[in-house]
């Protein structure tokens, strides 16, 4: 099967690249998987999402925190792959 990697910003301005699946849920729960998230820095810059705090590398998230999908450039998709390889 192959993976959804996107750049997804969040409504808080946080930019985000992840392996991201749509999973079925009640209403007001969390509906998306994100599976090993990095945040975006500039200079296509990316960090392990809250890997100050956890060492888990999948979190769930409601759509409604997202403003918008898209997909990554090729740089940040190869140094997202690599890292997550």
């Amino acid at each position: 099967m192959e993976k959804t990697i996107k750049i997804i910003a969040l409504l808080n301005n946080l930019i985000l690249i992840s392996e991201i699946i749509e999973v079925g849920s009640e209403i007001g729960e969390p509906d998306c998987k994100l599976i090993n998230p990095f945040i975006v820095k500039s200079d296509n810059v990316i960090e392990p999402f809250l890997s100050d705090y956890t060492l888990q590398d999948t979190f769930m998230i409601s759509s409604d925190k997202i403003l918008t999908l898209a997909d990554p450039n090729e740089a940040l998709l190869e140094k997202y792959t690599e890292l997550t390889a």
